[in-house]
């Protein structure tokens, strides 16, 4: 069955896109995405791809998963994404540790967001949320964006503590990537409690990264964000 899907996602595989790709995630020598190959599909054709194969087994897709080429790894998590909606209890524990059994093959940003938060924060909503501060400590950045990712699904379902316990771990991250994703999830907090965050950021806003900075006062006003950039507040 593999070989099968395998062979119509290669079918899709667009040179010219392929270029575009490797530039765009960063896939040259020192950089974040190193060495990472791809076919050239964009994501909408993947996305429609992975609901046609929403019956075969997880084992069918945590092979896919450690795929060479960046797009079969984006489909397998697009696919236990699909899974984890439909399943019970007993296989979305299954999903959850078959996910956090393979971060080492969900290496950028793209597939982290498109799938911590719909499997690990969906699952951990209501269980103990140790994992994601385990993963917030370690040295692979992949897994430090997916500990912060992941909390985008309690604050869906407004619940705060945790993304804004993990964000303080992470203010003296090094990793740019790592600062966008915090900002991003501070911003998504500010959406339904902007008190809370503007409490956050009266605490940490003059020693956070200046980008994770940006990012979480991106929909305040223009003033606004001058007096929090100036340090002024």
């Amino acid at each position: 069955m593999n070989e099968n899907i395998q062979k119509q996602i290669r079918r899709l595989g667009n040179k010219e896109y392929t270029a575009r790709l490797r530039k765009y995630f960063k896939t040259g020598k020192g950089e974040y995405g190193e060495g990472d190959r791809f076919l050239g599909i964009q994501v909408p054709v993947l996305r429609k791809i992975a609901k046609k194969y929403r019956k075969i087994s997880i084992s069918q897709v945590s092979e896919l998963v450690k795929s060479q080429f960046h797009e079969e790894r984006l489909f397998s998590l697009l696919v236990l994404v699909e899974f984890f909606k439909r399943a019970n209890d007993k296989d979305k524990k299954i999903i959850y540790t078959t996910y956090l059994t393979n971060t080492k093959f969900i290496n950028n940003w793209d597939l982290v967001d498109a799938s911590a938060g719909h499997i690990v924060g969906a699952y951990l909503l209501t269980r103990d949320k140790k994992p994601i501060y385990l993963l917030a400590r370690s040295k692979n950045i992949w897994e430090r964006r997916i500990s912060i990712m992941s909390t985008s699904y309690f604050i869906k379902h407004n619940r705060f503590v945790d993304t804004l316990s993990i964000a303080e771990m992470l203010l003296g991250d090094e990793e740019d990537l790592i600062h966008k994703a915090v900002g991003w999830m501070l911003r998504e907090i500010g959406k339904r409690d902007l008190e809370l965050e503007e409490r956050f950021l009266g605490k940490h806003y003059k020693s956070m990264p200046r980008t994770m900075l940006r990012y979480a006062i991106e929909k305040f006003p223009k003033e606004k964000r001058k007096i929090y950039l100036k340090g002024e507040l």
